[in-house]
């Protein structure tokens, strides 16, 4: 194998790095955008309610299987270990905390990263590579405020939203397992789990998916809008979309939880 000369090596590094930079410098002037925008007429609420039905309400199928194994799967995998230790009462209370504080934002915004945002990536690549968004700035409809702004909104309303609904099948889905295998009651179970939660572990959980959903949207947004080389940059938007929605998401939530113990406590 010949091997790549050192100079060669350094300078390749180097320019990664620096288009590396640049993407992080693109996408956040494309984000801080939608905060200029976004308080601007005209306001599309209709396609807000659109995209709301299209990227929120649509995952909802795949969500309820992930919720609801998710929590199953806690649950039998749980059990032996806190048996081990003479803590299995405390189960119910560990799945709640668990899934409510990390587990279910966490798993509810990378699901949904995963469908939403490449089908932005993929669908305003489609329409940049077509020309669709260039007609209609000819059109005098400004692009970024029609199909940015109204997706953004929509992943940010929608995702609270979801992880609740995910957060309950992931509980429900533990007093499943938990019934299956005779060691509790459904008032049992749900009593442990509401004496286990605050209204404060529920705050931070759900209130860190609204930037989730704004991760998602812009950076779906951000790989469509910049597409180029035909059909084939369109597939590289989805994909990049959906890698980089998930390594931030990932990269937030490690920041958020810090700011959470720093703020509410364990």
């Amino acid at each position: 194998m010949k091997q790549i000369p050192t100079a060669k090596l350094v300078e390749l590094y180097y320019r990664r790095a620096l288009s590396a930079m640049e993407e992080i410098y693109g996408i956040t002037i494309f984000g801080l955008r939608f905060f200029r925008y976004v308080f601007v007429p005209p306001y599309e609420w209709g396609e807000v309610r659109k995209h709301m039905d299209e990227l929120g309400a649509k995952s909802i199928p795949l969500l309820t299987v992930v919720g609801t194994i998710m929590g199953l799967i806690l649950a039998l995998q749980s059990r032996p270990t806190l048996d081990r230790f003479g803590a299995g009462a405390f189960l119910p209370a560990m799945i709640a905390l668990t899934i409510v504080r990390e587990l279910g934002p966490v798993i509810t915004a990378l699901i949904v990263a995963g469908r939403v945002s490449s089908g932005i990536g993929a669908e305003l690549g489609s329409m940049k590579v077509t020309e669709q968004i260039d007609a209609l700035e000819v059109s005098s409809v400004d692009p970024y405020n029609y199909l940015v702004v109204t997706r953004v909104l929509a992943c940010i309303l929608m995702l609270p939203l979801l992880t609740v609904y995910v957060d309950f099948l992931s509980i429900f889905g533990g007093f499943i397992a938990e019934v299956l295998a005779g060691n509790t009651t459904f008032q049992l179970y749900f009593s442990d789990v509401i004496s286990a939660t605050t209204f404060l572990d529920l705050i931070p959980g759900v209130g860190k998916t609204a930037v989730f959903g704004f991760i998602i949207g812009i950076i779906g947004a951000y790989e469509g809008f910049h597409t180029t080389r035909g059909t084939e940059g369109v597939g590289r938007a989805a994909t990049t979309a959906v890698v980089l929605a998930s390594l931030n998401i990932i990269f937030v939530d490690m920041i958020i939880v810090q700011l959470t113990l720093m703020f509410f406590g364990a």
